[in-house]
C-alpha cells in the first residue's frame, strides 16, 4: 500500500500500473489539453522551471498502446479511430495517450469512487466519448462547467472563459455528498413563503438550494497568495468542492497529474490522504512549500518517490509452468514455436520495473530468445518485431 502524502515523479503510466486496484476512493486529472502550445512557469516564480508540451504526435504514443487498445478494446480502439478521422493524427495520439491512462484510472478507483477529467472545448467532446467507452455511458454523472472571468477577448468568436469538467461514477454506488449554493430572490427582498429558509448577505435576501453544474469560481490572479507561477494553476476552492462532493474523510485522492499539486494541497486541507504524480520533480518541491506556507503543513510530511511501485496481485500458482504449458499447447506465447518444456522461461507480461505483477494473470512461457528480445518491454513490441522479421506471421500474431 502506498502511503499517504505521497509525491510520484515520472510517467504516471507504469506508476499507475504498479498501484493496487480499487485502491483510490477520488481521481482529479487536469491533463494537457491537446492545445498545440508549449507552457513554461515565469522565472523567478515559486515553480520556476516547471514547463511541459502540450503538441502531439504519433512519436509521443508508444507502439504497444496502439495494439493494447486494439486487441483489448476494440469498441474504445474505433472512438480513437473516430477521434483521428474528425480531428487529425494530433487528435489521434492525444487520445491514445490519454487512453491507456484512463483504463489504470478506471482499474485503481474503489467501486464507489469517481473521477474528475479537466479539460476544455478542444477535445471534451472526444474525451467523453472515450470515458463512455471506458466507465459506460450509463456512469456518466455531469458535464460540470467551470465558468471564470478573466481580460482577453478575440473579435472573431465570443469570448471563451470556461473549462470542462467531465464527472463520471465507477458503479451506481458512487460516493456523492450533495453540495449547497446561494440561490438569490429576483428582487434580493425577503421572501413572502413562511415555510423556507432565507438568510441574507451584502448581496441580499437568499436561500440554500443543491448545487448547479455551473460554477462561477475566480482563477488564480497575479495577486493571489496562492499564486505559484505554474503555468495551468487552478483555484484550491474548485478542488475542495471537487473532494466535498465526492469523497469523505479519510478517504484517498489521487492526482496523475498533479502539476503544483493543488487538488493535492485541497485534500490536506480536508483531511483526506492523498498520492500526486507529475513527470516533474517541481511538483515534490512546491507541494512542499505550498503546505508550508499555504496551510502550516510540516516540510518534512511529504514523501517523494522515483520508483514503480509494486502491485500486489494474487498468489503464484506452485505449478504455473505446468499449468501455463498446458494453456499454451507447448508453443512459445511470441514465436508460437513448440518447445521442449525445460526449454521454456517464465516471462512477466507487464514488466515488474513498469507496474507488473507476480500472480498468474501477468505470467506466460516464452523461449528464451523471445523472452530476451523482449526484454521488460510491452509483449505488442515483441509481436510487432517478430512480424516485421518474418518470424511470426500476422495472422498468427492474432491468436
Amino acid at each position: 500500500m502506498i502511503k499517504t502524502s505521497t509525491i510520484f515523479t515520472g510517467d504516471n503510466l507504469p506508476i499507475m500500473r504498479g498501484m493496487d486496484s480499487e485502491s483510490v476512493d477520488l481521481i482529479y486529472l487536469d491533463p494537457p489539453f491537446n492545445s498545440n502550445r508549449h507552457y513554461a512557469a515565469p522565472i523567478g516564480s515559486k515553480a520556476a522551471g516547471a514547463a511541459f508540451k502540450d503538441v502531439w504526435t504519433y512519436e509521443d504514443t508508444d507502439d504497444a498502446w496502439w495494439g493494447e487498445l486494439a486487441d483489448a478494446h476494440p469498441v474504445l480502439y474505433k472512438v480513437i479511430d473516430g477521434a483521428g478521422a474528425a480531428g487529425g493524427k494530433a487528435d489521434k495520439a492525444y487520445c491514445i495517450y490519454m487512453a491507456v491512462r484512463l483504463l489504470e484510472i478506471h482499474r485503481v478507483l474503489k467501486s464507489t469512487g469517481s473521477v474528475y477529467l479537466h479539460c476544455d472545448p478542444t477535445m471534451s467532446h472526444s474525451l467523453k466519448l472515450v470515458l463512455d467507452a471506458i466507465f459506460g455511458h450509463d456512469n456518466f454523472k455531469n458535464e460540470i462547467v467551470w465558468f471564470y472571468k478573466s481580460g482577453g477577448a478575440s473579435k472573431k468568436h465570443f469570448a471563451r472563459k470556461h473549462d470542462t469538467i467531465l464527472f463520471y461514477a465507477k458503479t451506481v454506488a458512487t460516493c456523492f455528498n450533495v453540495q449547497k449554493e446561494k440561490s438569490y430572490n429576483r428582487e434580493l427582498k425577503p421572501y413572502r413563503f413562511k415555510d423556507v429558509d432565507e438568510y441574507q448577505d451584502e448581496v441580499g435576501w437568499h436561500t440554500l438550494v443543491n448545487m448547479k453544474d455551473v460554477w462561477q469560481i475566480d482563477m488564480v490572479g497575479r495577486t493571489s497568495k496562492e499564486r505559484t507561477g505554474y503555468p495551468t494553476q487552478k483555484p484550491l476552492k474548485l478542488l475542495q468542492r471537487i473532494i466535498k462532493s465526492s469523497s469523505n474523510e479519510g478517504d484517498v485522492i489521487l492526482d496523475p497529474f498533479c502539476g503544483c499539486a493543488t487538488a493535492c494541497m485541497a485534500a490536506e486541507s480536508l483531511q483526506r490522504k492523498w498520492i500526486g504524480i507529475d513527470i516533474s520533480p517541481k511538483a515534490f518541491e512546491l507541494i512542499n512549500v505550498r503546505l508550508k506556507n499555504e496551510l502550516g503543513g510540516i516540510f518534512s510530511s511529504v514523501i517523494h518517490r522515483t520508483d514503480i511501485p509494486q502491485r500486489i496481485g494474487g498468489q503464484r500458482s506452485k505449478d504455473i509452468k505446468h499449468i501455463l504449458f498446458g494453456q499454451q499447447e507447448g508453443l512459445c506465447n511470441g514465436c508460437k514455436s513448440v518447445f521442449e518444456f525445460r526449454n521454456f522461461e517464465l516471462d512477466h507480461i507487464i514488466a515488474h520495473d513498469v507496474g507488473g505483477t507476480d500472480d498468474d494473470s501477468n505470467l506466460q512461457l516464452l523461449c528464451g530468445w523471445c523472452n530476451r528480445k523482449k526484454g521488460n518491454r510491452p509483449m505488442e513490441n515483441l509481436i510487432a518485431e517478430l512480424v516485421r522479421e518474418g518470424i511470426l506471421r500476422k495472422e498468427d500474431s492474432q491468436r
